[in-house]
């Protein structure tokens, strides 16, 4: 998330940013974007027109600055009119707006909302977790599968199923008998045969 604010400048506010000092050990990657969200943010409220506090900040305020931060985005989100619409890799250019993708604006509202609670909130009246925000981000993100064509589905990863778990389905009914069948190896039928084969040859010779 890279918003330039209102007054043209993304430099942290040294009334708002943490001193570091001397050999303190770097913030990690999220914390830094946290840090800078943080303050692009509270330099969002200062320039609002009329300027806003941190506390008379409610889920309407936090969605209009979700709404002012598509002007830097760098996703392409086709229209209904646009022949492009509903098509993942369309053919050619189209005047369709860029917008903040659905996947940056989440993770930047969860970025927000721990660091308002980092700066003393109360968890009760953060507005980054207002049920307005989280109906928003979900048109956001119906309305942008539609119209790039691609599904925000989390896909389920297929758990392997265990020895045990085979075991203590197969004494629940025989539709799991069977599958404790297929997990016979072959190489123990094999080994009876040739033991078979062996005993035979050993009775003949006498």
């Amino acid at each position: 998330m890279d918003p330039a604010s209102g007054s043209g400048s993304n430099d942290p506010n040294p009334d708002e940013s943490p001193s570091e000092a001397p050999g303190a050990a770097l913030p990690s990657r999220y914390e830094a974007q946290k840090r800078r969200d943080w303050n692009t943010f509270l330099q969002y409220l200062r320039n609002h027109k009329p300027p806003l506090t941190l506390a008379r900040c409610s889920g309407a305020h936090v969605i209009e600055f979700l709404r002012y931060l598509d002007q830097f985005g760098k996703t392409k989100v086709h229209v209904p009119g646009c022949p492009h619409f509903g098509c993942p890799s369309p053919p050619g250019p189209c005047a369709c707006p860029l917008k903040q993708a659905w996947g940056s604006l989440d993770a930047l509202i969860g970025r927000l909302r721990a660091a308002y609670e980092e700066s003393g909130g109360e968890p009760e009246a953060n507005p980054f977790g207002a049920r307005a925000v989280r109906i928003y981000l979900r048109e956001v993100k119906d309305g942008q599968a539609k119209a790039r064509g691609i599904p925000y589905e989390k896909k389920k990863r297929k758990r392997p199923t265990t020895v045990a778990e085979v075991e203590s389905s197969g004494r629940g009914g025989g539709s799991a008998v069977a599958t404790t069948s297929k997990t016979v190896p072959s190489m123990t039928r094999s080994q009876m045969d040739e033991k078979k084969m062996v005993l035979k040859t050993f009775l003949s010779l006498y």
